[in-house]
């Protein structure tokens, strides 16, 4: 059945959402699920958003929400929808409004910036009359049709909705500029009468989409509605149109008035009040002027503002008394679900954690490594090795371990173009890649061939150690036990006649610096069993970072146990990939930078061996 043309809004309304403003959006899906209708908001318009969909409550279910690019495509995807909710800024509301007008579908639009510029309101305005549209606002909390449908914020909390009877209709329409004073009348009128069909907050700027005239005489025409209330303000001239349907029998139902700003007569000059056109530019737009004009239209205008409530209880008396308004069931209220983080700040509810973090917390004033600030980290002259340590072992390194932890760093960041993580890199960022796709082709190739040793030079030469090998026994373990090379011995090109300068400057820096460089000892004993053998079976990076890492770690008070779940975790190789990933970098933005074609691998350096299957 159509919706008569008095009503703007029924159970079955459906809305479009303009900005993706999640309170106000489940506010309105609260209100829904609390006074038993389907969900309002089909749609949600972000322009900005990349995303297809947003998830939203309705009671303890989540439900899926589009989101569209415009009102436009919105609208063509949901023509059930007839409202647009306008929660955008007073930058972009006109232009919202102006596409929404040229929709049909859309029939009421909800505007609630502030400060739109006066001539595009009279504008935007003129255009829904000459549509035969509705604009609420701007500047407006919107309204409610009691029991049916909610605009954004209108109302206030649940909890003031209910004690306010806004969830079931009542028998007054109301109308008002102010948003807060429409919370505060809808709470009146429940605690002296039945409370309302529908309320409208026209907003506070000087030209109104929709006055109060407008809405009077839809309230007018339906026999829902019993009486009116009207609260006007001081400035401007909307409420003399409302005197002028008083005088012409347009208006019947009883009307109670009045404009607030009476105290404004009390001060030396023009007083701007809170809403943009709350000021009168002459004594036609005072709060007592059109106060009187109403009073002798025939509105029911009390004494005062304190006297509101009285006549308001005396008016639904006499009505109720003559029959023409009866008792109201009241509907059984369902439990509205609390949102956890509200429940979880009372202390209403527990629930366990699935992720756990030790490291860092941000969620106070600033972000904090392991309890330190991020402004102290940066004030007081952390190194990247000194966030190394907060962020991976928990602990504000001595000044030694943190330069031995640089040095590592930069000892590593790149051994040339030629290794695999590099080549890796180099030819995917040539293939037109990304260079977080670069770098992670070249992180991937790091493994017990190439960068991986360290974990592994740490893990047996501290295992030989601990068991009191000498190095010779620990050669031959590794050869016939495990039946593997020692990780962390051995270098293609370097050798005894031919040192590592990298290897040379960690072990002067450590013997100069560390307390003790036991496992470093133990492992150069190892080195002269393999170099006897072969000179390029020497100590090489990987190996001498590896135990000079178990030196470390076992000065600064790490226990064995410790030690040994850092190597399981790989802890130790870390150095390597963060170190390695500067290089990465650096040969990928090289390829960028030369704007290198697509690699293909040259036919000559590929022996091709491809015969021909016997039978095929």
């Amino acid at each position: 059945m159509a919706r008569p043309e008095y009503l703007l809004f029924d159970r079955d309304t459906k809305a479009i959402f303009w900005n993706l403003n999640r309170n106000a959006i489940q506010r309105m899906l609260d209100y829904d699920y609390l006074v038993g209708r389907s969900p309002s908001i089909v749609a949600i318009v972000a322009p900005t958003q990349s995303r297809k969909f947003d998830k939203f409550f309705y009671g303890t279910e989540e439900i899926m929400i589009p989101i569209y690019r415009s009102t436009t495509e919105a609208a063509e995807a949901h023509p059930e929808a007839d409202v647009l909710v306008n929660f955008a800024s007073f930058r972009t509301a006109y232009d919202v409004a102006r596409e929404a007008l040229n929709i049909p579908t859309i029939r009421t639009i909800a505007i609630t910036a502030e400060g739109i510029p006066e001539r595009l309101a009279r504008d935007m305005a003129a255009r829904a009359k000459q549509e035969g549209k509705w604009i609420i606002g701007p500047a407006t909390v919107g309204g409610i049709a009691a029991g049916a449908f909610r605009i954004g914020n209108a109302g206030g909390t649940l909890e003031n909705i209910v004690k306010s009877k806004l969830h079931r209709p009542g028998s007054c329409g109301l109308v008002t500029r102010s948003g807060g004073l429409f919370n505060e009348l809808s709470n009146i009128i429940a605690r002296n009468a039945d409370g309302i069909v529908e309320g409208i907050a026209i907003g506070g700027d000087r030209f109104p989409g929709s006055d109060f005239l407008d809405h009077l005489l839809r309230f007018q025409k339906n026999p829902a509605v019993k009486y009116m209330v009207m609260l006007g303000e001081v400035g401007g001239e909307l409420e003399y149109m409302v005197v002028e349907a008083l005088e012409k029998g347009l208006i019947t139902k009883p009307l109670i008035a009045w404009c607030i700003g009476t105290i404004a007569k009390h001060f030396g000059g023009e007083v701007q009040f809170g809403h943009a056109g709350a000021k009168a530019g002459a004594d036609r737009e005072t709060a007592d002027a059109k106060n009187r004009a109403l009073r002798e239209a025939g509105a029911l205008v009390p004494e005062s503002f304190n006297d509101i409530p009285d006549l308001i209880r005396k008016v639904y008396e006499d009505l109720k008394a003559k029959g023409e308004i009866g008792e109201i069931e009241e509907p059984e209220v369902p439990p509205i679900p609390e949102d956890y983080d509200k429940a979880r700040r009372a202390g209403k509810v527990r629930r366990p954690t699935h992720f756990i973090c030790t490291i860092s917390d941000d969620r106070g004033e600033e972000a904090t490594y392991c309890g330190v600030p991020i402004s102290e980290v940066v004030e007081k002259g952390y190194s990247i090795a000194d966030v190394i340590g907060l962020l991976w072992f928990k602990r504000k390194f001595p000044k030694w371990a943190s330069d031995f932890i640089d040095m590592v760093i930069k000892i590593v960041a790149d051994h040339g173009p030629a290794v695999s993580g590099a080549h890796n890199a180099k030819v995917t960022a040539r293939a037109g890649k990304d260079l977080i796709s670069s770098l992670v082709t070249g992180l991937l190739t790091i493994g017990p061939r190439f960068g991986g040793a360290i974990d592994g030079a740490a893990k047996y030469f501290k295992m030989a150690k601990e068991k009191g090998m000498d190095p010779f026994e620990f050669v031959e373990y590794m050869k016939k036990v495990e039946k593997k090379p020692i990780p962390g011995i051995g270098h293609r090109i370097k050798s005894t006649k031919n040192p590592d300068k990298r290897v040379e400057l960690l072990k002067n820096y450590a013997k100069e610096n560390f307390p003790s460089t036991e496992l470093l000892d133990y492992a150069l004993e190892v080195e002269k069993v393999t170099t006897a053998k072969k000179e390029n079976l020497i100590l090489n990076v990987d190996g001498t970072i590896g135990v000079l890492l178990v030196d470390m770690f076992r000065s600064l008070g790490f226990s064995e146990a410790e030690i040994d779940e850092l190597i399981e975790a790989g802890a130790f190789n870390a150095f390597f990939v963060l170190g390695r990933s500067i290089g990465f970098i650096g040969h990928i933005l090289d390829e960028k930078r030369l704007a290198m074609p697509l690699y293909r691998h040259p036919w000559d350096d590929i022996l091709y061996d491809v015969k021909r299957p016997e039978g095929v």
